[in-house]
């Protein structure tokens, strides 16, 4: 599926759809997930059908379908952008400074 150009009911009737595919390759009924889950059973329901549920309770389902993995790559962690980047590029630390305000011990 092409979720970029998929509407938003579309986009919940697939990942409904998927994760239906992925209770049923589990053999897990509704009420088996809901439980599993801490979820009422009309919550599965719903997203299952593509009414989708709020974000807590689609965490719950793919916790107990041993699905988070997948959320790394769905929204990774963002690195720095290119701006800070170059920003940071001039003061990078060339040394350490040590401990301000002690005096340096000679080595005599």
């Amino acid at each position: 599926m092409n979720f970029k150009a998929a509407s938003d009911q579309a986009i919940l009737q697939t990942l409904g759809e998927r994760l239906r595919q992925e209770r049923l390759n589990q053999n897990l009924t509704q009420v088996d997930l809901a439980l599993k889950s801490g979820v009422s059973v009309i919550v599965v329901q719903r997203l299952e059908n593509g009414s989708g549920c709020t974000l807590n309770n689609f965490v719950r389902i793919l916790r107990s379908l041993d699905k988070l993995d997948n959320l790394e790559g769905f929204v990774p962690e963002p690195g720095p952008s290119p701006i800070a980047l170059a920003d940071m590029e001039g003061r990078r630390r060339k040394e350490a400074t040590g401990a301000r305000g002690r005096p340096r011990k000679s080595s005599e």
